[in-house]
């Protein structure tokens, strides 16, 4: 699997049982605390190989840093989160590279391993697929607003404990129960990481928007402005390519499109699987996973939503 699905990461065959999941990830602090920033990223990384149906082996870090300008104690404990992530996934930091940059930025490239008949991709959805998602989205939103000093408390407590939560769970789930798709949700939005996902597999979708998660304020804090740069240039590339019924307000839409960090695996699964996809995701301890929306042959647009 290469660049010709818009996949999360490649999938390189090694023999009849085995290939590598290849990824990489990074970007500037999304929240203050140096700790949890390096916590959010590493699960960020390490979400594409969950999404491929990936158990992640090893890791390099990618660290940007200001040596002149911040404490090394920062950088000690951007790595210290990381790694108390990685080892809570049983995958192993074996190196990496720094270089002194103006702004931080930390990040990972991660190796996990797959067998070549059983990984997960985003080319399969069927019509009649039922669309589930695993974690509530708005964490674009809620990191905008901490960086402008406008997020309530308890959003903030709400999007780390989203952006920290490692994708195995879910993944595990799926791989148990056999689904026909699979993305996780990250810089290009629900809508955008659906729409890949309807492209890849040659099919459309529907989205019910008062079925989709959310996490607390974020309609509010789009109401407020709080709009990333990323959401905004979401909005404009999927804007002749998505549907929205009346009753789907300008902000809600905002919502939907929203450029996160961290979240979720959307999957899409046969109806007469859903229940046991559900059953098998909460037993795992992913408690707000919610059916969204179904996939269908053919419409107007490749995403219409109600």
């Amino acid at each position: 699997m290469g660049n010709e699905t818009l996949d999360d990461a490649a999938v390189y065959r090694l023999d009849d049982e085995r290939a590598l999941v290849q990824t990489v990830d990074f970007f500037t602090p999304i929240v203050d605390d140096p700790y949890l920033f390096g916590r959010i990223a590493a699960a960020n990384a390490l979400s594409d190989v969950y999404a491929m149906g990936g158990r992640p082996l090893t890791a390099l870090a990618l660290v940007g840093f200001p040596v002149s300008k911040l404490p090394l104690d920062v950088l000690r404990s951007i790595m210290a989160g990381g790694a108390d992530v990685l080892r809570e996934a049983g995958c192993a930091l074996v190196g990496g590279h720094t270089i002194d940059d103006p702004e931080p930025k930390f990040g990972l490239a991660v190796t996990g391993m797959v067998a070549p008949d059983r990984f997960l991709s985003n080319a399969g959805a069927r019509p009649g697929d039922v669309l589930v998602l695993t974690k509530p989205i708005g964490t674009g939103l809620i990191s905008t607003a901490l960086k402008r000093d406008g997020c309530p408390p308890d959003a903030e407590e709400a999007a780390v404990r989203v952006m920290t939560a490692l994708n195995r769970a879910a993944s595990e789930a799926a791989l148990a129960v056999g689904v026909d798709a699979c993305t996780d949700v990250t810089g290009f939005g629900l809508l955008g990481h659906l729409y890949e996902m309807v492209t890849a597999s040659g099919v459309a979708a529907e989205v019910s928007a008062e079925a989709v998660p959310l996490l607390p304020h974020v309609e509010d804090l789009a109401r407020r402005g709080f709009i990333a740069g990323g959401t905004r240039a979401n909005q404009q590339y999927l804007r002749d390519k998505l549907a929205f019924g009346p009753r789907v307000d300008g902000f809600l839409r905002l919502v939907l499109v929203d450029a996160m960090t961290s979240g979720g695996l959307l999957l899409a699964v046969r109806p007469e699987r859903t229940q046991g996809l559900l059953t098998a995701l909460r037993e795992r301890g992913v408690e707000e996973a919610r059916v969204i929306g179904r996939i269908v042959a053919e419409a107007p647009v490749p995403i219409t939503v109600t």
